[in-house]
C-alpha cells in the first residue's frame, strides 16, 4: 500500500525528510479496526517527532495522528465497528500513524464520523479536540453543562488548532466567558467567529492584556503556546484557587512556589496518555468523539478545517510541515485523496 515515511530525521526542505513508499498492508487482530484512510490532517506534534537528529530507521516510519475513514475489516475482539462504517480518529503515538492508505487502529480511541461533515472536514477534528476537550472538562474540571457558566477562561493561542476547538467548547458547552489571545488581524477575527467574547494581544504582557479589557484575574487558564513564556504573565493573572493547565512542554523549570500562595494548580494535558498506557478508561476517547459528532450534527459545533490539499504525498506533507513549523496557521490543514 502507499504511505508517507521517513527513514533519517532530516530538515524539511531536504526533499527525503518525508517519502512516498510502499509498504505491506497490515492484517487486523483483537480489538483493532483496519481503516481505510480518505483524509488525514498534519498538527505540530508531527513536526516535533520528525525534529532532525542522528537516527536512521531500518524501515519506514510513518507519522500522523489524525484520520479520517472508512473501516475494511476488524479484528476479533471489535464490538463497537463493522466494515463500512465510517470514522475518525486522533491515533496512537506508539503505532504506525495515518500517513498511509490503510492504518490499524484500537476501536477504544475511534469515533463516529460525523454524517454532516466530509473526510476533509472531519479529519481536521480529533486531535485538537480531544486536547480540548480533555483539557477542559478532565483536567481543568470546568463542567460541560454550563454550571460555571460566567467564570472566565484564557486560551492562548486561540487561533491554533486546539485553540479554535477550546473556544467553541467554552463558550458553547461550558458557557463561560472567552478571552482568547491572537496578535494578527485575520486571527484576531477567527478567534471571534468562534465564540471568544475578547480577543488580547499575546505579543504583549497577558496579565496587562486582560486587566485593560476589564478584568483582575481569570478563572481558567489553558496554554496552547509557549509555557515558558507566558508563564510569569499566567501566574499573575490566575485568579486565587484557580486552574492552569498546558499542553506546550518546559525548555526551563517552572517556579511552581509562585502558585502556592493563591492555592493555584497547574497540569499538564496530553491526549496520547490513555492509549500510550492502555488506561482503563481509555474508551471515553471514543465516547467523547462520538459526542462531538453529535453536537457538529446538531450544529453546536463546527469544523475547524481551514484549507484542504490534494492528493496525500510526500512533496503535499513536506509543505504542510513547513508552513506548520513556521508557526502562522490558522485552524487545521488537511490533506485528502490518494493519488
Amino acid at each position: 500500500m502507499k504511505a508517507v515515511g521517513l527513514t533519517q530525521y532530516l530538515p524539511i526542505d531536504d526533499e527525503n525528510s518525508l517519502l512516498d513508499v510502499e509498504i505491506p498492508k497490515p492484517i487486523p487482530k483483537g480489538k483493532d479496526l483496519l481503516v481505510q484512510i480518505k483524509a488525514l490532517s498534519v498538527n505540530p506534534v508531527d513536526t516535533k517527532v520528525r525534529t532532525p537528529q542522528d537516527k536512521v530507521e531500518s524501515e519506514p516510519r510513518i507519522l500522523g495522528w489524525d484520520a479520517a475513514g472508512i473501516v475494511v475489516e476488524v479484528g476479533a475482539e471489535v464490538t463497537e465497528f463493522k466494515p463500512e462504517d465510517e470514522v475518525y480518529y486522533a491515533g496512537d503515538i506508539t503505532r504506525p500513524g495515518s500517513n498511509s492508505e490503510f492504518q490499524l487502529i484500537d476501536e477504544r480511541i475511534v469515533g463516529r464520523k460525523p454524517q454532516n461533515l466530509d473526510f476533509a472536514q472531519a479529519a481536521a477534528l480529533p486531535l485538537t479536540s480531544i486536547t480540548a476537550w480533555e483539557a477542559l472538562f478532565e483536567r481543568l474540571n470546568i463542567d460541560k453543562t454550563g454550571a460555571d457558566a460566567g467564570k472566565s477562561i484564557l486560551i492562548i493561542n486561540g487561533a491554533g488548532g486546539v485553540g479554535s476547538v477550546a473556544i467553541q467548547l467554552a463558550k458553547k458547552l461550558a458557557k463561560l466567558n472567552v478571552i482568547a489571545t491572537a496578535s494578527r488581524p485575520e486571527t484576531i477575527a477567527w478567534c471571534q467567529n468562534l465564540g471568544a467574547d475578547q480577543v488580547v494581544n499575546h505579543r504583549n504582557n497577558l496579565a496587562d492584556e486582560i486587566e485593560k479589557i476589564g478584568y483582575q484575574n481569570v478563572d481558567y487558564i489553558l496554554c496552547l503556546n509557549d509555557t515558558d513564556g507566558h508563564w510569569q504573565a499566567m501566574t499573575n493573572a490566575i485568579a486565587p484557587q484557580g486552574k492552569i493547565c498546558s499542553i506546550v512542554e518546559n525548555q526551563q523549570p517552572l517556579d511552581m512556589n509562585i502558585l502556592k500562595s493563591k492555592s493555584a494548580s497547574f497540569v499538564w494535558e496530553f491526549m496520547f496518555t490513555r492509549s500510550m498506557y492502555q488506561t482503563a478508561d481509555m474508551a471515553e476517547q471514543s465516547n467523547l468523539l462520538n459526542e462531538l459528532s453529535q453536537l457538529i450534527e446538531n450544529g453546536v459545533i463546527i469544523s475547524t478545517c481551514n484549507d484542504v490539499i490534494k492528493p496525500i504525498n510526500a512533496k503535499n506533507l513536506r509543505d504542510v510541515h513547513q508552513r506548520l513549523e513556521k508557526g502562522r496557521t490558522i485552524g487545521k490543514i488537511v490533506l485528502a485523496e490518494w493519488n
